[in-house]
């Protein structure tokens, strides 16, 4: 079924949207676009970006794949645990399935990967990028185990539009939480939402060296603290 992006502009007057069938990276685009509070919509990615320059798997017409212009008071990370939770409210808000939060960036349903957020710089700019794995039936080998969908999780599949319109004003809503009550708010929610931030046993890549130890909740910046063996 083709995307109607009238529906979503009609539903959010006033915000540029862009639409396009197919791009190599929303976050590219988005950061030529430049206008605060624009979004960057692709029915695919032929180069989606993932943390650690690790590619997000973006099939076509499957997914939500969308990158917004920001310009928040803080940032990172708070403002990746705030668009985590945003993206979190959004999935249970469209498809009605409770989600649980990875520090940093990881949105999980029963311990598998739905949604990831990257955040990044440009200019005077941040661009954030969401993807969103929606209607899914399957993923390639290499991500199999770790990866699911919110038709795999639900049994049913999600309107793209309206998952996207959610998306969009659970994101406002929490940057303006960000910014008028300032990264502890956000940080509170996080670890009300996350089973990970607090209790969880972990091994953590620290430049190339892994460690394992347990997790202890979040610092003021929003960094979680890890303790260690020792």
């Amino acid at each position: 079924m083709a995307f109607n992006v009238e529906h979503v502009r009609a539903r959010l007057p006033g915000r540029a949207i862009v639409w396009f069938p197919s791009l190599d990276s929303t976050m590219e685009e988005a950061a030529r676009l430049g206008v605060p509070g624009g979004v960057v919509v692709a029915g695919g990615q032929t180069a989606g970006q993932g943390r650690f320059g690790r590619r997000w798997h973006s099939e076509a017409g499957a997914g939500v794949y969308a990158s917004l212009v920001l310009r928040p008071r803080a940032v990172a990370p708070s403002l990746t645990l705030a668009l985590g939770l945003a993206a979190a409210e959004a999935i249970a808000k469209a498809a009605g399935l409770a989600c649980d939060l990875r520090w940093p960036n990881d949105v999980l349903i029963g311990g598998r990967k739905c949604a990831g957020i990257l955040v990044q710089v440009h200019g005077e700019s941040l661009v954030a990028g969401i993807g969103i794995n929606v209607n899914q039936t399957a993923f390639p080998d290499e991500i199999a185990p770790l990866a699911t969908s919110l038709r795999l999780a639900g049994g049913r599949e999600t309107a793209h539009e309206d998952l996207l319109i959610a998306l969009l004003e659970s994101v406002d809503r929490h940057v303006e939480i960000l910014d008028v009550q300032g990264p502890g708010a956000v940080l509170d929610l996080f670890a009300a939402a996350s089973s990970y931030a607090r209790g969880r046993r972990v091994t953590v890549d620290l430049d190339g060296t892994p460690i394992q130890g347990t997790t202890d909740g979040l610092d003021q910046a929003g960094f979680l603290w890890l303790r260690a063996e020792d």
